[in-house]
C-alpha cells in the first residue's frame, strides 16, 4: 500500500498540477457540498444530480464527495493518485453525460440551448494525469508517507 504514496519529493511539476487543479475542483466541490461561492449546497445539487440529470443516489453522492475531498487531497499532496483517479472517473462520466456533443469552446457568451465545451475537461484531465502519473511530489503528505528526506533519498528505517 505505501508504494502509491511514492513520489519524487523535489518534482515541482507534480506540486504545480496538483495545486492548480485542486484549487479549481475545491470551488466546485465546495459549491456542490456546502453551498459556497454562490453553489446549492448538498441538497440542491443532489436534488439536480438524481432529477435533471438522472443518477442514481450513490453516483450523485460520489460526484459531490470526490470533487471536494479530491480537491482537498490533492492541495494536501494526499493519496494523491488515489484523488486523481477518482476525478478522473468523475469527469469521464460528467463529459459523457453532458458535455460531449458541445463542441470544443466553452460557453462564454452564455449562448441558449448550448452547453459548455470540452476545452475545461482537456486541461482538467491533462492535470488529473499529472497528479496520478507522477504523485503528489513537493511538499506532498505522500512524500512524507513514503519516507522521503528533504535530499529526496528514501529514508532507512533502523530498528533500535
Amino acid at each position: 500500500m505505501k508504494k502509491i504514496f511514492i513520489t519524487n519529493p523535489e518534482n515541482t511539476t507534480a506540486l504545480i498540477a496538483r495545486l492548480a487543479l485542486g484549487i479549481v475542483l475545491f470551488a466546485h466541490g465546495a459549491q456542490k457540498l456546502f453551498g459556497w461561492f454562490g453553489g446549492y449546497g448538498f441538497s440542491g445539487t443532489m436534488g439536480f444530480l438524481t432529477g435533471a440529470v438522472g443518477l442514481p443516489y450513490i453516483i450523485a453522492l460520489l460526484v459531490i464527495l470526490i470533487e471536494f475531498f479530491g480537491a482537498l487531497f490533492l492541495i494536501a499532496g494526499f493519496a494523491t493518485r488515489i484523488a486523481a483517479l477518482g476525478i478522473i472517473g468523475n469527469f469521464i462520466g460528467v463529459v459523457l453525460s453532458t458535455h460531449l456533443n458541445n463542441g470544443f469552446f466553452m460557453n462564454w457568451a452564455a449562448q441558449a440551448n448550448k452547453g459548455e465545451g470540452l476545452e475545461y475537461f482537456i486541461l482538467l484531465f491533462g492535470l488529473a494525469l499529472i497528479a496520478l502519473i507522477s504523485g503528489g511530489g513537493k511538499a506532498s503528505v505522500d512524500a512524507a508517507i513514503a519516507g522521503h528526506s528533504k535530499t529526496g533519498k528514501h529514508q532507512k528505517q533502523f530498528a533500535g
